[in-house]
This record gives structure tokens, sequence and C-alpha cells, in this order.
């Protein structure tokens, strides 16, 4: 394999589009047109001299699939230009990532301030595994700039936040938060998977460090779990790379191939799938049984001109609430033809799911409450099938719900 992109052009200088389909490649001395997939854990050295230098990383080169692999370090370098970051790492699970993030960098005795709105198992790991190695957190209303700026502490290392928030759709201030960060020396890490690279650019708005589950649009066809850490290449280097050497939650070579594959089409996707959503908020806002709709590209969205400044579009996941409770939520869910029961997001195919008997169950039921996530509540990840059958669907189960 070569040991540079098989090109001469600089990536910096295209669209992003062109990255999502050249960036990053590496071509073997075969000349093969789609990226190779290296399925292999161990590598051959030439001498035992090489292996030594190898380990001492004072020669350049492959030495097991658990520090690095080809393939994904193909899928490394695509993200990254498409982020525009220093460095990029792969995980085994956008978790993976969460957890390596922001374990690899916190201590015993740090303090880490998190929005309350958050995917579950992030909660988890600021409010529940943080603690038990010494390392603090206060969890504050992301949506109040104020309420950052309060709950900094001298010790205070890291803001963690995913914005917009799942699966509320709230936002965070990214560009004030990061002010704020700054000035009392913490960093900022950006959960951005509901947004994705192709509507929102955090680290442009101040953020040091973002997170991506590539699990959801990135794969976008509900193939293989994955998830990226971007950032600085010191922050890679002195924190990150060594937390994931020794611990292990590396990506596979093969799902990072799939990713390749799904990078490919990420802006034909999003697209598609936003004006999807958008159709869709549009006739959800409209119908009688629907008492509220969450989604960032309507203008009734409580934080509708944030969303304007920090976001390139609007998404592709509405929430909104039925007409009563957790029943009628269950009858309208069990209703639907097209549209499918899953805790996944960022499908091709249209997924629902009720949160507060999902993603968010382990919650108590007055921290959902003080979220905003009702038992009425559905969380709606629009595909890329046709809009007016999606409709349809929706239509016909809001009426079987009422019956």
């Amino acid at each position: 394999m070569t040991d540079k992109p098989d090109n001469q052009a600089d990536p910096q200088a295209w669209a992003p589009a062109t990255r999502l389909v050249h960036g990053g490649t590496l071509r073997s001395e075969f000349g093969e047109t789609s990226e190779a997939l290296y399925l292999t854990q161990g590598y051959v050295y030439q001498s035992a001299q090489q292996a030594e230098a190898r380990f001492k990383n004072e020669e350049p080169g492959y030495q097991y699939s658990r520090f690095a692999n080809p393939t994904v370090s193909m899928f490394e370098e695509r993200l990254r230009l498409l982020e525009g970051a220093e460095a990029c790492r792969a995980t085994a699970t956008g978790m993976a990532a969460v957890t390596a993030a922001l374990m690899s960098y916190l201590n015993a005795g740090d303090h880490v301030v998190a929005a309350r709105a958050l995917f579950g198992s992030c909660r988890y790991v600021v409010e529940d595994l943080c603690p038990r190695f010494g390392i603090a957190c206060t969890l504050i209303d992301g949506t109040d700039n104020g309420a950052w700026e309060a709950a900094v502490q001298p010790n205070t290392k890291a803001f963690f936040f995913e914005t917009p928030a799942n699966p509320t759709l709230a936002l965070v201030d990214i560009a004030a938060v990061s002010a704020i960060a700054k000035q009392a020396g913490a960093m900022v890490f950006v959960d951005n998977v509901f947004a994705t690279p192709m509507l929102q650019r955090p680290m442009e708005l101040g953020a040091d460090v973002v997170i991506y589950s590539a699990t959801k649009h990135i794969d976008g066809q509900g193939r293989c779990l994955g998830g990226a850490v971007l950032a600085s290449e010191k922050f890679v280097e002195d924190y990150l790379s060594v937390f994931i050497r020794q611990t292990g939650p590396s990506m596979s070579p093969f799902n990072a191939w799939v990713l390749l594959k799904g990078l490919e089409t990420l802006p034909l996707r999003v697209k598609a799938q936003c004006e999807n959503a958008t159709k869709i908020a549009e006739f959800l806002a409209g119908h009688p049984q629907i008492t509220r709709v969450l989604f960032p590209g309507r203008n009734d969205h409580p934080q509708a001109d944030l969303a304007k400044r920090q976001m390139s579009g609007c998404g592709q996941v509405v929430a909104f609430e039925v007409t009563g409770a957790k029943q009628e939520a269950f009858r309208f869910l069990n209703a639907l033809q097209i549209i499918k029961i899953s805790n996944n997001l960022g499908d091709a195919k249209s997924l629902v799911t009720h949160p507060a008997t999902t993603t968010h169950q382990r919650l108590k039921p007055e921290a959902r409450a003080e979220l905003g996530i009702s038992d009425a509540m559905i969380r709606l990840s629009v595909g890329l099938e046709d809009a007016g059958d999606l409709i349809g669907d929706l239509e016909q189960a809001l009426t079987a719900a009422a019956a």
C-alpha cells in the first residue's frame, strides 16, 4: 500500500462532496478503484530492527490492528477532511467514542459540566461512570448560557453537550458556550450526531472535540456500528491515542470499509432526508391529534434563531407529541405500516421510537419531565422514502390511534 493518497491534488481545496468520494484514499500496487479492505490482525516486519522501530514510533507503519489499520486510517482521514479537524480516531461505537474522548482526558479530582438533555448512555457516562473515578459532574440546562457560566468550578476541565439534543432537539449555543469554556480553561466536547458534519461545524464555532456515532447518518443504512472523535493533533496524541491503544475500543476494518462507502453518499442522503423532514413537520403541525412539534427548521422551534445561526440545515429528526399519553402513543406506533419501530436513527429507512420507554427509560420520571420527554412524545428519524407515502402512513396511524 502507498503511504500517501493516490494523487497530488490538495483535498483541502475540494468541496465536501468531493472529499467524501476521494478524500484519504490509499491504493495498493493493484490500483483498485474501491478502497481496499484489509482484514488483518497483525503486520509482518522485514526485520527485528524494523519491529523495534515501529513500536518505538521511530518508523511509520502499522503494528497491530487494535492500534491502527489501513482501512480504518482511510475512514479517519476522509472524516477528518470533511470536519476540517487536525486529527481523527475511529472507535467501535459512538458510545466508545464518547467514553474514550472524556475518560482519556479527565482525571480524578476534575469536574465536568454537561447538559441535562443527553442520550441516556451519555448521561450514564457523566452522571454515573465519571463519579466512580473521582470526576465530579454538574448537570445543567444546556440552553441557558448563564447556567454554564454559573456551574464552572476551579477544577472544571470539560463542557459536554449534544446539539440538537436527543430527543427534544433542544439546541446549545456552541459559540457562546465555547467562549465561556475558554474563559474557564475548559475544553468543549460536542456530540454532533443529529446535525452531522453536513449541517453543523462545531469546531468553527469554538469547540475543541467533536464526537460522532458513525452508526447513524455516516453509515446511513443500518449495517454496522462505529464512532469517531475529531480534535487537535495534540489532544489525539497526548490523550486519545494511548487510551484507545491500551483499552481497545477499536473500529473493525470491515466496519471502516462499510462506513467509507456511507460517507460517499452522505451529502445526498442528508439533503433528501432534511427535505422530507420539513414536509413531515409541516404536516404534523397542522394535524388536530398532534399537540406539539419540535423541529429546528420551523419558526415555532424555541430556538429557531439559534438554529439558523449555527446550522446550515434543519436536520432529519422530528419530535412530536400525540394527544393522550403512553397508551395513545403506543397505538399510533403499532398502527404504522411503512415507518418502522426502532431506536436507531439516521437510516435510509424512516424509524420511530418512544423515548420514555426506550432511549431514555433509565431516567426517573421526574428527570424525563425536566427534559420535556413526556409519555406522549415520539421521535421520528425521517428516511429516504417518498414524502407523500410517509405522510400517508402517519395520517392513517393517527386515525387508527384515535379510534
